[in-house]
Parts: C-alpha cells; sequence; structure tokens
C-alpha cells in the first residue's frame, strides 16, 4: 500500500480539497464569502501618510485595506489577499477601492491629503476594462486625475511588463500618476524605468532597513537615488522605522519617506486635517 493509496480520486477528490480550503481560510465558502465583503462593504480603508523629507506636512498618502471579520476584528491583508488572488478576484477588490476612494476624496480629502497611492495586483494589469472604471469613476465624482497614484510592485512588473507598460502608459494618459513598489527587492538593474514612466521609486524595505549596517544596501540606495534625481523621478524609502534611518534618508536626498517611524495606518474615518 503507498501512502495515496487511502486518499479520494476524482469528484471525491475535488470535494476534499474544496473542503481543506474552507477548513485553511476559516470560511465555508471563501469565493463567496469575499463576493459578500465587496458588494457588503466589510472592508475598511485604512491611510499612512507619507512624509516628504524637509516639510512638516504630509501631502501624499497610501490607500491600505483590511476586511471586517467580526464587528470589533479586522484582518490584515496578509489574511485575505492572497485569499482574493487564489480566485482570481483582485480586480475586483482593485475596483472597489478606486470605487470607494474616489467618493471619499470627492466628499472632503482625507486627512488633507492631495494625492494618495493604491496598490493594483497584477492581474488587474491586465484587466483592460480596469482604467476605463478608473476614469469613469473619476468623472462622475468630480475628481482630478492627479489625485491618484498606482502602485505596481516590482514582481508585476518583472513578470508581466508588457502589461505594465501598457497600463502604465493608459492611466498616465488620464492624469494619474504610476509608481513601482518594492524597488530593489528583486531586480539588479534599472531596465524597469527604461520601459515604465514612473513619477516615484518605493525603495524597498530590505534596503531601508538595512543602511546603517549594511554598506551594500547604502551603496544600493545611493545609487537608486543618483539615478532617481538624474531621470527627475521621485524617491520614496519604504518600512522606515528608526530616526537614525530617516536622518540618514535625509542626507542622502531621498525625498520621501513612509513606515510606522513616520505614522501607522489609520482608518481612513478617524483621519484628522494636517
Amino acid at each position: 500500500m503507498t501512502p495515496d493509496d487511502d486518499l479520494p480520486s476524482g469528484p471525491a477528490r475535488d470535494r476534499f480539497l474544496d473542503e481543506m480550503d474552507d477548513a485553511l481560510t476559516g470560511w465555508r465558502n471563501p469565493a463567496q464569502r469575499l463576493r459578500d465583503a465587496l458588494v457588503g462593504d466589510e472592508l475598511q480603508l485604512y491611510i499612512q501618510p507619507i512624509a516628504k523629507l524637509g516639510e512638516s506636512r504630509f501631502v501624499m498618502a497610501e490607500v491600505l485595506v483590511r476586511l471586517r471579520e467580526e464587528e470589533t476584528k479586522m484582518l490584515p491583508p496578509g489574511e485575505f489577499l492572497p485569499v482574493f488572488e487564489q480566485y482570481g478576484m483582485m480586480p475586483d477588490l482593485d475596483r472597489w477601492v478606486v470605487s470607494k476612494m474616489v467618493q471619499r476624496i470627492a466628499r472632503h480629502a482625507p486627512g488633507g491629503f492631495r494625492h494618495f497611492s493604491i496598490n493594483v495586483a497584477g492581474k488587474t494589469l491586465l484587466d483592460s476594462r480596469f482604467p476605463e472604471h478608473v476614469s469613469q469613476t473619476l468623472r462622475r465624482f468630480g475628481v482630478p486625475a492627479e489625485a491618484l497614484c498606482f502602485e505596481i510592485d516590482e514582481i508585476d512588473v518583472l513578470g508581466r511588463l508588457d502589461a505594465a507598460v501598457r497600463f502604465a502608459a493608459t492611466v498616465r494618459g488620464l492624469g494619474c500618476q504610476v509608481a513601482i513598489d518594492g524597488f530593489g527587492r528583486r531586480s539588479a538593474s534599472f531596465a524597469p524605468l527604461k520601459s515604465l514612466r514612473v513619477d516615484f521609486i518605493k525603495v524597498d524595505g530590505s534596503i531601508t532597513r538595512n543602511i546603517l549596517s549594511s554598506d551594500i544596501a547604502l551603496n544600493k540606495l545611493r545609487t537608486i537615488v543618483r539615478v532617481a534625481q538624474t531621470i527627475k523621478v521621485g524617491v520614496i524609502a519604504e518600512f522606515v522605522e528608526e530616526t537614525e534611518v530617516l536622518v540618514r534618508l535625509n542626507i542622502l536626498g531621498v525625498g520621501y519617506a513612509q513606515g510606522f517611524g513616520i505614522a501607522r495606518p489609520t482608518p481612513i474615518d478617524e483621519l484628522r486635517d494636517q
């Protein structure tokens, strides 16, 4: 007898795996649970400010999302985004975020910020109708396109370059901004910048966190800053948690910083004007 002899096969195997998916997520029907969350507005927008170094005001913020699992419990992205990805629903989530964020800006820009960055998933880059959703939503609520900046993860830029180029060109054509997120995590070159016209580079936290202890990380950041200044692209350092790191970033000429050392994510409705 082999270890597989006791396992179900065919339809029974599929049902078994579906049941194990339910057990893994804690939801009876994960896909339906996510659809219900979108329709029922069970997701909550959070905002994390991005500081412009050398100035005392925040003018930019990243839009984050949490899932309300219980009345007082909010699930962090790591617990539900993989489920959205597994069921091919990331474009649906990205549409929801754009719609809710634009409506919120139309009422009153939360926190007094002028620009909001929204992450887009790799599958969203392949959705040719997504930019039209952005355009229609902006027009419907009378929000200027420059209020939105779309962040494309470096992994998706490298793995879906053609789609990323098309997406970036389309949303920039609307008047939105574009950023590469997690820059330097995987890529050892500036090749993505040759294809994408971006407004910002978000330096990966693996570099930012180590600039005080690693010459490699420090030299990487210096090179990124030098290139960005030459091609006139803003540099945002992610995962800034220590004052000493913030001081060094300022000395190196990094323009912006984000992280718990700057400000923690806050529910959008709890923000006060800066």
